[in-house]
């Protein structure tokens, strides 16, 4: 090939690599940026936000309740066969595993069954032998459940008819910091030893 033409094969790839460069540049940019606003300003997911529920006792609480403790939230129903008793008495074993430092942290259940999950229905459910002491309650109309598990991510499903039907949800558990920001999502499968590892590290960090 005569040099003229080599040369200008070599200027040409080399205008195609800029471009390329460039464009890749604006697409990871972009990402970035969308990633962006999907986090809070700490650099966490956004998880939580503001809601409105009732707790076992009747008493009207809403997002102020995690502030000032560190809080485990989670999304269940009081007719749960197998998870929500497993989570339950799972924290529980966490709560003696953390000893003292088990006073800074309480421990949310969110209701997505508030159809048949009334306060005092929360009440009994909760004070039930091998779960934890002092958890708080929560369920609410049909729109104020889908408010709030709008704003955890947090997915459930009514599935049959009649007084048989159940409830499909998803599994996570919510650490929340005493400033009522999300912290780490805690695997249901995680087991007490490595769950309470989690919660002491970040009460650590802060």
């Amino acid at each position: 090939m005569p040099r003229r033409p080599v040369i200008l094969f070599a200027a040409a790839c080399a205008v195609i690599a800029l471009a390329l460069g460039l464009i890749t540049m604006v697409v990871v940019k972009g990402r970035e940026q969308s990633a962006q606003v999907a986090e809070s300003g700490t650099g966490q997911p956004m998880v939580g936000g503001p809601f409105t529920l009732t707790n076992q006792d009747g008493q009207v609480v809403d997002q102020s309740i995690l502030k000032d403790k560190w809080t485990l939230v989670f999304f269940g129903f009081t007719y749960c066969p197998d998870y929500c008793p497993t989570t339950l008495g799972v924290l529980n074993a966490v709560q003696e595993r953390m000893g003292d430092k088990a006073k800074d942290l309480q421990i949310v259940f969110i209701s997505i069954d508030p159809e048949r999950d009334t306060p005092q229905l929360l009440k009994d459910y909760l004070s039930s032998d091998g779960f934890p002491k002092g958890v708080i309650g929560l369920t609410g109309t049909p729109e104020q459940t889908a408010q709030v598990a709008k704003e955890y991510r947090a997915f459930y499903q009514k599935v049959g008819e009649g007084e048989g039907y159940t409830m499909n949800h998803s599994l996570t558990v919510y650490l929340m910091g005493p400033d009522g920001q999300f912290r780490s999502a805690v695997a249901h499968d995680l087991g007490p030893d490595r769950t309470a590892k989690l919660i002491e590290n970040a009460m650590e960090r802060g």
